[in-house]
């Protein structure tokens, strides 16, 4: 019976898993991001950036499942990001570098594009894997002054793809979006259903499999 798994710790992505009718477990990877990205090149497309990103996020956690001894699991990995002028955006990180994000981008639009990759884990040996990318046109409002530094306040676009949610505080400030919503909020779930039948597992077995297990970090 295999197990799925998710190796990130948004717990965005971990709600719209929930709301689809999936419990998975959640192991944190602990990629160095800006290190793959560096490592790819200055020229390396887009949405080929996020997909790399997404496959060594799932990657990355095979040694703990197997140390757990987790035989039997399907893991999916992300990664998102904000490409706007060119150029990709991750998350922010500081109050100073989400604020002329904002700055930049208010009454813009932007594409939000996420890497997605589905591992097939049976016998400590991965035997199927499938990856791709999806992106969706997002459209921003133009916050107030006293908006914007009440969002930075609360901390959430720090730590997120962009420097906005659609989910969250930040969906004050989204006017519109062209594309899939669950992939902007960071995993597609259309696209996943994708990949998942390319690895041999249907969304009806998925249900059946891990919708009564109960949510849980695997211990390093």
């Amino acid at each position: 019976m295999p197990r799925l798994v998710l190796a990130s710790a948004s717990p965005a992505r971990l709600a719209v898993l929930h709301a689809a009718g999936v419990k998975p477990l959640v192991q944190v990877s602990e990629v160095d991001e800006d290190a793959l990205i560096a490592s790819l090149g200055p020229g390396t497309p887009p949405a080929q950036v996020v997909t790399e990103l997404a496959r060594a996020k799932a990657t990355d956690i095979l040694p703990v499942l197997r140390e757990q001894k987790l035989r039997d699991a399907v893991v999916i990995g992300c990664d998102s990001m904000l490409l706007i002028d060119g150029a990709l955006q991750g998350k922010p990180g500081t109050v100073e570098a989400a604020r002329e994000r904002w700055r930049a981008m208010a009454g813009r639009s932007g594409e939000l594009l996420t890497g997605h990759a589905v591992l097939r884990l049976r016998d400590d040996e991965v035997v199927a894997e499938a990856a791709d990318h999806s992106g969706a046109v997002v459209h921003f409002g133009i916050p107030t002054d006293e908006e914007l530094e009440a969002y930075l306040d609360s901390g959430e676009p720090l730590e997120v793809a962009g420097a906005f949610t659609l989910d969250g505080h930040g969906g004050w400030f989204v006017e519109g979006i062209e594309g899939d919503p669950s992939s902007v909020i960071g995993i597609g779930l259309p696209l996943v259903r994708r990949l998942l039948a390319e690895v041999g597992i249907s969304v009806a077995r998925l249900w059946a499999e891990n919708a009564a297990i109960p949510v849980e970090a695997l211990e390093n």
